[in-house]
């Protein structure tokens, strides 16, 4: 059987399993952001909080993904659960990385004008600092993604959403006709699924970048 004999015959349910992939690379992608921005904003000032917050992240990023997915059966069961807790760990790295650079990187004489426009903490962060560090904070959020996205497929193994399942089927149906485009068939749409979420973000960017901020 061909790649495109296979994808003539299952591609409504493989339709199916990119949906459901796409969803849970969603799901952590917003997890992981909301938790590694707020982390990076909570640490940027202060020396010690910054790099426990990175080390720890960096830690996630190192723990083998069949191990992580394994160790998170025990207290969450098997499903959607565990994948999304990993995928989120494995998310954070990048995210609170580059939060902490983008608003460690801000002109100090731009915060000191805030300052003496009057602008207290909070508002200098939402008004000020977080605008000018956005171009790189969306860029951690998009390497992120792409990393979630690969990953994603490893959460078949606690029987996880997405096009996992059918690497994880073809891998053990090795030698019969099959295999080879079910595998590749769940392949080309993690690949396809990647693509269309970096071109996403690019996107994003530029609709969310200020003309003034991208082309400094």
């Amino acid at each position: 059987m061909t790649l495109f004999d296979y994808l003539a015959a299952q591609g409504d349910r493989l339709f199916g399993l990119a949906i459901e992939h796409l969803i849970i690379v969603l799901v952590s992608v917003s997890i992981s952001t909301v938790i590694g921005v707020s982390l990076g904003i909570l640490t940027y000032r202060t020396s010690g909080p910054r790099r426990a917050a990175l080390a720890i992240t960096g830690i996630f990023l190192t723990i083998p993904s069949f191990a992580l997915f394994g160790l998170l059966i025990g207290p969450l069961g098997l499903g959607a659960a565990p994948a999304v807790v990993a995928l989120v760990m494995y998310g954070l790295l990048p995210i609170v990385r580059n939060t902490i650079t983008g608003l460690r990187s801000v002109d100090p004489a731009i915060i000191e004008s805030a300052q003496g426009m009057g602008m207290g903490r909070y508002r200098r962060l939402l008004r000020v600092e977080l605008p000018l560090a956005w171009p790189i904070i969306i860029t951690g959020i998009r390497v992120a993604a792409v990393i979630i996205v690969g990953i994603a497929a490893i959460a078949a193994v606690v029987n996880g959403p997405g096009l996992g399942k059918d690497i994880f089927r073809a891998l053990s149906r090795v030698g019969t006709p099959t295999a080879v485009p079910q595998a590749l068939s769940a392949v080309l749409g993690i690949i396809i699924i990647a693509v269309l979420i970096d071109l996403a973000f690019v996107a994003v960017t530029r609709l969310t970048t200020s003309k003034g901020i991208g082309s400094a």
